[in-house]
């Protein structure tokens, strides 16, 4: 690649990077920066099942490459530090954790653990291409999910 090709990209990437920064920042709440914070993380997680549950529905086509994309991201969203998002006394604020999260930590910490697990098997299934085994591995990752949903996540903010 010539060097003043490599220049421009590299202008466009910074320029690119600078701009967004402040789009990613805006979510966070100073305020109430643990309930923003953790709510940014799932909605990462949501952007990356959603599409592949529409997948796994028919709803739209099915695309290993993309597919497999999502999952890797997916694995990627649920090795970050989810609990610096649930400190003690954030349990108020706009959010829909229910206050059993901070009485049961350690059932919730196995949950997410749980849901770490479970997204690696299907990004692992996702790169090897089986789809009976990516349905499986989705299946058993949209249960972890759920799991921790039944009991720890209300349905309206509280």
């Amino acid at each position: 690649m010539p060097w003043q090709t490599k220049k421009t990209l590299a202008v466009l990437a910074l320029a690119t990077g600078i701009s967004a920064a402040p789009v990613a920042l805006s979510h966070l709440d100073s305020e109430q920066f643990p309930q923003s914070y953790r709510q940014s993380l799932y909605a990462i997680l949501g952007a990356n099942m959603g599409p592949m549950a529409a997948m796994v529905k028919g709803e739209i086509p099915w695309d290993d490459e993309r597919f497999a994309g999502f999952a890797e991201d997916l694995a990627t969203a649920t090795s970050l530090d989810f609990m610096r998002g649930f400190p003690k006394g954030s349990e108020g604020g706009t959010t829909r954790a229910k206050p059993g999260i901070w009485e049961n930590m350690d059932d919730f910490e196995s949950k997410l653990e749980d849901l770490r697990g479970a997204a690696d098997e299907l990004a692992a299934a996702a790169k090897g291409g089986d789809k009976k085994a990516i349905m499986m591995a989705f299946q058993e990752t949209g249960g972890t999910c759920k799991a921790c949903h039944d009991e720890y996540k209300s349905k309206d903010y509280l």
